[in-house]
C-alpha cells in the first residue's frame, strides 16, 4: 500500500523531471539561436561594404562618363575650357601648316639647285664645328663651365653666321667678276657689308661722353 501511495508523487516527479530534462536540452538551442544574430551581423557588415564599393564603383564610372561625354560633346566644357582647347587645337593647326608650308618650300629651292650649289649645300649640312673647341672657346671667355645644351645652341649660331659670310663672300666674288674660290679679301669685304647692314654687332666697345 506504501508502494502505492508514494506512486502518484514518484509519477507526479518523474514527469516533473522528464519535463525539466526535456527542458534542458533546448539550452544549447538557445545558446544557437543567440549565435545567429553574430553571423547576420558579420553578413550585414560584409554587405555595407559590398554595397559601399558598388557605390564608390558607380560614382567613378559616372565621373569617367561625363569626362568622356565632355571630351565627345564640346557644348558640356566650360567656356574656359572650350577657349584653351580651341586655342591649343588652332596653334597645332597652324605650326603643322607653317611645317608643311616649310618642308614644300625647302623640296623647291633643292630641287631648283644646280649641281654645285646641291653639292655645297650638301656639304653645309654635314658640316659642323667640333663642339669641344666650342666649348672651350665659351669657357675662356666666360670664366666659368657651360652645359651641354649651350654648347650645342653655339654651334649651330656659329654654323649660320659662317654660312652667311660665305654666302655674302660668294656675292662680292661674282660682282667682281671674279671666279672661286674664295679669298681672304672676299672675306674681309662681305664681313664689311654685313656690318654696314647691321646684320653683325660691332665688337669694338665705344666710349659714350656726354657733354
Amino acid at each position: 500500500m506504501d508502494n502505492l501511495g508514494e506512486s502518484p508523487t514518484d509519477k507526479a516527479g518523474e514527469p516533473g523531471e522528464s519535463e525539466e530534462t526535456r527542458a534542458t536540452p533546448g539550452a544549447p538551442v538557445s545558446a544557437d539561436t543567440e549565435g545567429i544574430p553574430e553571423e547576420t551581423d558579420q553578413v550585414g557588415d560584409a554587405d555595407s561594404k559590398e554595397a559601399a564599393a558598388e557605390e564608390s564603383e558607380l560614382k567613378s564610372q559616372d565621373v569617367s562618363d561625363v569626362t568622356a561625354a565632355e571630351r565627345e560633346d564640346p557644348s558640356l566644357l566650360t567656356p574656359a575650357a572650350k577657349k584653351l582647347k580651341l586655342d591649343t587645337k588652332d596653334k597645332k593647326e597652324k605650326k603643322q601648316k607653317v611645317d608643311e608650308d616649310e618642308i614644300q618650300k625647302m623640296q623647291i629651292l633643292v630641287s631648283s639647285f644646280s649641281e654645285e650649289q646641291l653639292n655645297r649645300y650638301e656639304m653645309y649640312r654635314r658640316s659642323a664645328f667640333p663642339k669641344a673647341a666650342i666649348k672651350r672657346l665659351i669657357q675662356s671667355i666666360t670664366g666659368t663651365s657651360v652645359s651641354q645644351n649651350v654648347v650645342i645652341a653655339m654651334s649651330g649660331i656659329s654654323k649660320v653666321f659662317v654660312g652667311e659670310v660665305v654666302e655674302e663672300a660668294l656675292d662680292v666674288c661674282e660682282k667682281w667678276g671674279e671666279m672661286p674660290p674664295l679669298q681672304p679679301k672676299h672675306m674681309r669685304e662681305a664681313v664689311r657689308r654685313l656690318k654696314s647692314k647691321g646684320q653683325i654687332p660691332n665688337s669694338k666697345h665705344k666710349k659714350i661722353t656726354f657733354f
